[in-house]
C-alpha cells in the first residue's frame, strides 16, 4: 500500500498546580510507562517447539529462547546487543535461526543478523554467536521475502550501488552468501515473491507518482495494474497457486479501499469485499499460511470490526472471545500447522496479556502481562470522540479523561499523531495514559489526511498542512472548551514527527490557543525537510510533493513557505520544549535547530534536548525517560498538572547530558529565497 510516513508512533504564565483529590489514582512511576520492558515480543517457532521473547540482558533488550513447554526460568539469552535494544525479530521458516535487523544510533541504515539458538553460549558473552548477514556502512537493507519453500533464503534489497534504489539479492541465512538477482535499473520500489520463492511482482512508482504493479516475466516486466498518485493499490499476498493476488485498491470511482482478487495472467480483477457499513477502508486480511485462504477481513472504525470467511476459525475465535471477554484479541506468530498461536488480549486500559493458544486442544496458557507493574485499575478509559471541523468535516478522535476528576475545566494536552498519512487507533496508548495519570484530558484527533477513512478524507489534506489540517486540531480544542470539559487557559499540545510539525504549527499559526508545547522530532521548515529526505525515499518523492507542495514550482514553494512554522516563528509566544535525535534521517536535526534559534532570538522561552545516539524517535529507554521527565515538568509548570518529583540518578544524568543551551544553537541554514520575509517587517 502506497503511503510514506515521516514517522513506525508526541497564556504563558505558569499555572497553579491541580488540587489533590482523594479519588484520584496515585501517580504512577513514569518508569513503568516508559522504562525498559521486563518482557515483550513473544513468538512461537514455526515447528511449535520453542518460544522466544524480548527481555533485558546486561541492561539492554535482547532475544531469549525457551522450550515451548518450559517455564520462563529455563529461558536463556541468545543475543547480546549492548546499547540499542532489539525491537523486532523473526524465526527462519525451518526454526533453525532467529533473524533481526539493527541500525546504528538511529540512522535507519539497517544490517541483518542471524543467530542459531541451539549453539552453546560463548563463555565471555554468555550467548551463542551472532553472525552479520550484511555488514555494510551507510547502506539500508530491506527484507522483501522469507519464502516457505526455501527456509534458508531471504530475498533482500541493498542500496549500496545506488542510494535511491535497492538491487535484489538472494541471501543464504546459513552461510551468509548473497547472489545478485537483479540490478535495479528500472526504479523498482519493491519486489514480491510467492511461497515457492518465485518472483511474481515488481512495484514501481512513475515520475508522475503513479503506482504500477508489474508482472515479472522471463523477458521483462508487464504492467497489469496501476493507480494514480492520489490513489492506493497494493498486493497483500498470493493465493496457493501463486497466480492470483489479494489486491487492496481504491482506484477510480472507489472512495474506500476494498479487497479484490487479481489474475496475474490477464490482470482481471474481481471484487471480494468492501466495508459492509460503508464507513472505512479495508484495514487488513488474515490469511492462512497453509493454503492461503482468507480467515477474516478487518476494518478499523472507532473500534475494530471483523468479518469471518472461514467457519472453523470463526468458531475458534468466538471461543477465544468467551475466554477473554471485553478484550480485543490480536494474532501473532503461529506454528507451521497453524495449531499453536501467540495471541494478545488488549483494551484501552489493558496494555496486553499474552497467551499461547492451542487450537486443537482448545487451551489458552497465560505467558505474561505487558508492563505488568502498571496498576490497571488506575488507568483511564480512552473513548471515541467526534466533532466538526471549521468546514463541517467530521473528525474522529479519541478522548482520555483523567480518572477520579470531574470532567470540568480540565487542563488538556492535544496529541496529534505522526505520519501524517497514518492514524490513531483504539486500544491502550502509553502517552494518553501517562498524561491522564498526571491530570490532563488528552485529545488524539484523526485529522484530514489520516488514513483509513477513505480517499476523499485522505486527499482533503492535500496542500493543507498548517491550514485545514490544523483547523481539525484547533476545532477539537474549541469543542472541548465549549462543552466545559477543558479550561481554555490550560491547553497544551505535543506530538512527534508530523505531530511535532502540528505542535509547531499550532503555536505559530494559533499563538493564543496553547499555553505550552512539546515538539518531538518536528519539521519546522518544509523546504529544508523535503530537501533532506533520505535517498531511498525516492519512490515516494512525487507523492510527498503532490500532497504537501512541490518545491520545484513557484506555487508549490510558496505554499510550503507559508505552511512552515519557521516562517511565523516571530508569532510564537507559547513556552516551547523541542526534542530531537541527532541522527534522524527523516527530520534532520537542523529542523529543530532552526526553530530553537528563531524562538530564542525572539526572546521567547524555549528548551532544547538533543540525544546524540538517536534518530527519528528514541529507541533507548534511558533517553525516552529523560525526555518524558523534562516534558512532564514542563507541562506541570505551564498547565498545572501533577508531576513525579523523584528522578533516578541515571535519568537525571542523561537529561543533563542531552540538554542543549539554546544560546549555543545556530540556525545555520540560509533562509534567503527559502522563506518569505516576516509580515511584521
Amino acid at each position: 500500500m502506497k503511503q510514506i510516513l515521516l514517522l513506525l508512533t508526541v497564556g504563558v504564565a505558569a499555572a497553579s498546580a491541580l488540587p489533590a483529590r482523594s479519588d484520584q489514582p496515585p501517580i504512577i512511576d513514569r518508569n513503568l510507562f516508559y522504562g525498559e520492558v521486563s518482557i515483550a515480543g513473544a513468538q512461537i517457532s514455526p515447528d511449535g517447539r520453542s518460544l522466544s521473547f524480548l527481555k533485558p540482558y546486561k541492561g539492554t533488550r535482547n532475544i531469549w529462547v525457551k522450550g515451548a513447554d518450559e517455564p520462563f526460568s529455563a529461558a536463556r539469552p541468545v543475543s547480546t546487543e549492548a546499547t540499542r535494544p532489539i525491537r523486532n525479530y523473526f524465526w527462519s521458516r525451518d526454526s533453525k535461526y532467529i533473524v533481526y535487523a539493527q541500525d546504528a544510533a538511529g540512522d535507519e541504515n539497517f544490517n541483518v543478523y542471524a543467530i542459531d539458538p541451539k549453539l552453546p553460549a560463548d563463555a565471555k558473552s554468555g550467548v551463542p554467536p551472532t553472525r552479520a548477514l550484511t555488514n555494510l556502512s551507510g547502506v539500508r537493507t530491506q527484507i522483501f521475502a522469507v519464502p516457505k519453500a526455501k527456509p534458508d533464503i531471504l530475498y533482500i534489497g541493498l542500496n549500496d550501488r545506488d542510494p535511491k534504489w535497492h538491487d535484489l539479492y538472494e541471501l543464504s541465512i546459513s552461510s551468509g552468501e548473497k547472489k545478485l538477482l537483479r540490478q535495479n535499473t528500472e526504479q523498482i520500489a519493491a519486489w514480491q515473491f510467492d511461497d515457492t520463492g518465485t518472483l511474481r511482482l515488481a512495484i514501481r512508482t512513475t515520475k508522475g507518482g503513479e503506482t504500477e504493479l508489474l508482472r515479472v516475466d522471463a523477458d521483462g516486466f508487464k504492467q497489469i495494474y496501476s493507480c494514480s498518485v492520489l490513489e492506493n493499490c497494493g498486493a497483500f499476498d498470493f493465493d496457493a497457486s501463486g497466480m492470483k493476488v489479494y489486491l487492496a485498491t481504491n482506484r477510480g470511482a472507489l472512495n474506500l479501499i476494498e479487497l479484490e482478487t487479481m489474475d496475474l495472467g490477464s490482470g482481471a480483477t474481481v471484487k471480494v469485499e468492501s466495508d459492509p457499513e460503508k464507513r472505512v477502508d479495508l484495514n487488513n486480511i488474515e490469511i492462512s499460511n497453509i493454503d492461503h485462504r482468507i480467515l477474516f477481513t478487518e476494518y478499523e472504525d472507532d473500534n475494530y470490526r471483523r468479518y469471518f470467511k472461514d467457519h472453523d476459525f470463526e468458531n475458534d475465535f468466538h471461543w477465544l472471545q468467551r475466554k477473554l471477554p471485553g478484550l480485543h484479541v490480536s494474532f501473532g506468530a503461529r506454528s507451521n500447522d497453524e495449531n499453536i498461536w501467540i495471541v494478545t488480549a488488549q483494551s484501552d486500559t489493558e496494555p496486553g496479556v499474552v497467551y499461547v493458544w492451542n487450537r486443537q486442544a482448545r487451551s489458552l496458557n497465560l505467558q505474561y502481562r505487558v508492563r505488568e507493574e502498571i496498576p490497571r485499575d488506575a488507568l483511564a478509559p480512552r473513548k471515541p470522540y467526534h466533532y466538526k471541523s471549521s468546514d463541517g468535516l467530521d473528525i474522529a478522535a479519541y478522548l482520555t479523561l483523567p480518572k477520579g476528576q470531574t470532567p470540568k475545566n480540565l487542563p488538556l494536552v492535544v496529541f496529534p499523531h505522526g505520519g501524517p498519512w497514518a492514524r490513531d487507533s483504539f486500544g491502550y496508548d502509553t502517552n494518553a495514559q501517562f498524561l491522564a495519570n498526571r491530570g490532563y484530558a488528552v485529545l488524539q484527533p484523526n485529522f484530514r489526511a489520516s488514513t483509513g477513512y477513505g480517499k476523499k478524507f485522505l486527499n482533503a489534506g492535500n496542500g493543507e498542512w498548517g491550514r485545514k489540517m490544523q483547523d481539525d486540531i484547533t476545532w477539537g480544542v474549541k469543542a472541548l472548551v465549549a462543552s466545559g470539559i477543558v479550561d481554555a487557559r490550560r491547553v497544551g499540545i505535543s506530538g512527534g514527527s508530523y505531530g511535532g510539525y502540528a505542535t509547531l504549527a499550532g503555536v505559530a499559526f494559533t499563538p493564543s490557543l496553547y499555553a505550552a508545547a512539546v515538539a518531538y522530532v518536528a519539521p519546522s521548515n518544509l523546504i529544508t525537510l523535503l530537501d533532506a529526505i533520505p535517498p531511498y525515499w525516492e519512490a515516494g518523492r512525487k507523492q510527498m510533493y503532490t500532497r504537501m507542495g512541490d518545491p520545484t514550482t513557484s506555487q508549490g514553494r510558496a505554499l510550503l513557505i507559508a505552511e512552515s512554522p519557521l516562517t511565523q516563528a516571530k508569532a510564537i509566544v507559547t513556552p516551547l520544549l523541542v526534542v530531537q535525535g541527532k541522527n534522524d534521517p527523516r527530520v534532520n536535526v537542523r529542523e529543530s535547530d532552526q526553530i530553537v534559534a528563531a524562538v530564542r532570538d525572539n526572546g521567547r522561552p524555549v528548551q532544547y534536548l538533543v540525544a546524540p545516539d538517536e534518530g527519528h524517535g528514541f529507541a533507548r529507554p534511558i533517553n525516552t525517560l529523560a525526555y518524558v521527565t523534562a516534558s512532564e515538568d514542563f507541562f506541570a509548570q505551564y498547565l498545572g498538572g501533577r508531576s513525579q518529583k523523584e528522578v533516578p540518578a541515571d535519568v537525571a544524568a542523561k537529561l543533563k547530558e542531552i540538554t542543549v543551551d539554546p544560546k549555543t544553537v545556530s540556525g545555520a541554514v540560509s533562509l534567503k529565497g527559502a522563506l518569505a520575509p516576516d509580515p511584521g517587517g
